[in-house]
């Protein structure tokens, strides 16, 4: 699959007619990872400008077609209005439409846009972060799809095992991390395996499987430190999919799979979702599981994607950093156990 061009931003350029802006308005790069994000404007605005800041997405090429991004913007409008989770609003064309195409030569590639949310995501600021409030807010986006009916048009791809694991994996082969040693691949292979046959023994029920947001890190979550009482947004909803429902905790932990901050992060986020979808014992038992998962999923990413601001950000390290995880999930069964214990206690006083 092809990355971003690195004229990124060229597109966002030639999208800004379809929104009613000038060629010339301010553009800033907020983040460069599957997509190019863009700050359309300047956040308060000259004065007597009516215009309000929006975020443009420059979608890379052939990662999803139209359908897939309108079928996206959908599930998030509806969260954003039928339940209590917070996201962005939709910012359509001029004309109506929720995506465009933006053309650069002969180039093309999608472009969307949201409304501007206030503050900074959680990774730049954790501490302002309540995950049992992600927690909670997570179960109330998987109760929902239960009820909900998606419109006709509605298409998103999975996440099984083989689009994770696979030989042909959406995110590429965690086996072409650069920084693994043979035995760094042998003990990723056998916890590979053992996730495989524990998963396909979890199967895909519909109690555990279905429609999630799928990267739930703290780079799509925003807040504001001057209101923390504002709460969670949940943003960036581009790889949400089937899957199972634990995966979103997973994703929750992500790129500090195997720090203490995680165990602490796996409890609060556990106890808040106990408050709204109990899991019986079978599912909690899981959790080490799709934990490592996530682990080897991201490892995969980081080799596939290693221009990436995230990608960056860990370095080489982190490949190896999941050989050691690896060791950990097959070795010492306990890992995680008491995060997982003191949240499930707490639910049920």
């Amino acid at each position: 699959m092809p990355g971003l061009p690195e004229d990124h931003e060229r597109f966002a350029r030639a999208a800004l007619g379809a929104y009613g802006r000038a060629p010339d308005t301010p553009l800033r790069l907020l983040s460069l990872s599957e997509n190019a994000t863009y700050l359309v404007g300047d956040v308060g605005g000259d004065e007597g400008c009516d215009d309000e800041p929006v975020v443009l997405r420059v979608h890379r090429p052939g990662y999803h077609s139209v359908e897939e991004i309108r079928s996206e913007l959908d599930w998030m409008a509806a969260l954003r209005t039928q339940t209590s989770v917070r996201t962005p609003e939709l910012v359509p064309t001029v004309t109506g439409e929720p995506v465009t195409a933006a053309h650069v030569g002969d180039r093309m590639l999608y472009v969307d846009a949201v409304s501007y949310i206030a503050g900074c995501t959680a990774e730049e600021d954790p501490d302002v972060v309540g995950f049992d409030a992600l927690g909670e807010l997570t179960a109330i986006m998987h109760q929902h799809v239960q009820s909900w009916t998606a419109p006709a048009h509605f298409t998103r791809f999975r996440w099984d095992l083989d689009a994770i694991l696979g030989p042909h994996a959406r995110w590429g082969d965690w086996r072409a991390a650069h920084a693994l040693t043979a035995s760094d691949r042998a003990v990723i292979e056998r916890a590979a395996t053992e996730i495989t046959g524990r998963l396909t023994e979890f199967g895909m029920d519909p109690d555990r499987f279905g429609l999630v947001h799928a990267d739930l890190r703290l780079a799509n979550l925003m807040v504001d430190p001057n209101a923390p009482e504002s709460g969670i947004t949940v943003i960036d909803f581009d790889d949400c999919g089937w899957s199972w429902h634990l995966a979103d905790l997973g994703a929750v932990v992500s790129w500090i799979e195997d720090t203490p901050a995680a165990e602490r992060i796996v409890s609060d986020w556990l106890s808040g979702y106990l408050t709204r979808r109990p899991l019986p014992p079978e599912d909690l038992a899981m959790i080490p599981t799709f934990v490592m998962l996530r682990r080897i999923h991201l490892t995969a990413w980081t080799a596939s994607h290693h221009d990436a601001d995230a990608a960056i950000a860990v370095g080489p390290e982190f490949a190896t950093g999941t050989a050691a995880l690896a060791h950990r999930y097959l070795d010492e069964p306990d890992w995680l156990a008491e995060a997982i214990a003191r949240a499930d206690q707490h639910a049920t006083r």
